[in-house]
């Protein structure tokens, strides 16, 4: 599936004031955890359905799972059930995993993330795999020197992005520490023709930890977003 320019996700929203703050404020995209044990946005299913409805009545603001999940039957389940169409493989699910998706889920947006550590991607022998299981899109983010995924505020480097991108055959989005701030020295990334967007989370937060109009209205008038699903319907 295309998937157009503009995208700012921010992840992490658990409430239903949460959705209706992304919506109103710029975000195209709300990441919703499930399956990401010790998260701190972890959802239960209902709850996920609940947010997941909640999105997609926006007329604006597309859910998305992020899990760490590596159980293509239960995904494709939990998808069908909660009509979630775009789903983020946050772990390190093989290129099994995607390929099982797809088969089951042609219509779905599948994005896989990569995990960049000290500048080196660590999917890197697995990306052409990747491809033809059927990702649509890549996010690019950061680990911990210590392993940890997912969150982390670690930032990327432009040159270790520069570096991975003439692998990649699918669009991306940007993570690890994305601020406003941060654009004008990712720029060369920005003008690649893969480039779609960015994934936050802290960024989008106030010093208590909520997320907070100000922020996400700040990053999205940095990052230019457009409404995404009137682009991709």
């Amino acid at each position: 599936m295309s998937v157009p320019a503009g995208v700012l996700k921010v992840c992490g929203a658990t409430e239903l004031a949460d959705i209706a703050l992304l919506a109103a404020h710029g975000a195209t995209c709300a990441g919703l955890w499930h399956g990401v044990p010790g998260g701190h946005a972890d959802l239960p299913e209902d709850r996920l359905a609940g947010l997941v409805t909640a999105a997609h009545a926006t007329g604006r603001l597309e859910p998305v799972l992020v899990t760490f999940l590596g159980d293509p039957d239960a995904l494709v389940t939990l998808a069908r059930r909660t009509g979630l169409r775009w789903l983020q493989l946050h772990a390190y699910q093989p290129p099994s995993v995607v390929r099982a998706l797809r088969a089951a889920l042609p219509d779905a947006v599948l994005v896989k993330v990569l995990h960049l550590r000290d500048g080196v991607c660590l999917e890197r022998p697995l990306i052409g795999a990747y491809e033809r299981a059927g990702t649509d899109l890549f996010l690019l983010d950061t680990t911990t020197e210590d392993g940890r995924i997912g969150s982390t505020g670690q930032a990327l480097r432009a040159d270790d992005v520069l570096d991975l991108l003439p692998r990649l055959t699918r669009p991306f989005l940007l993570a690890g520490g994305i601020t406003p701030a941060h654009r004008p020295g990712l720029e060369a990334v920005v003008s690649h023709p893969g480039f779609r967007g960015v994934d936050v989370d802290t960024a989008a937060r106030d010093g208590h930890g909520r997320l907070a109009a100000p922020a996400v209205t700040a990053l999205a008038r940095a990052w230019r977003t457009v409404p995404l699903l009137e682009e991709t319907r």
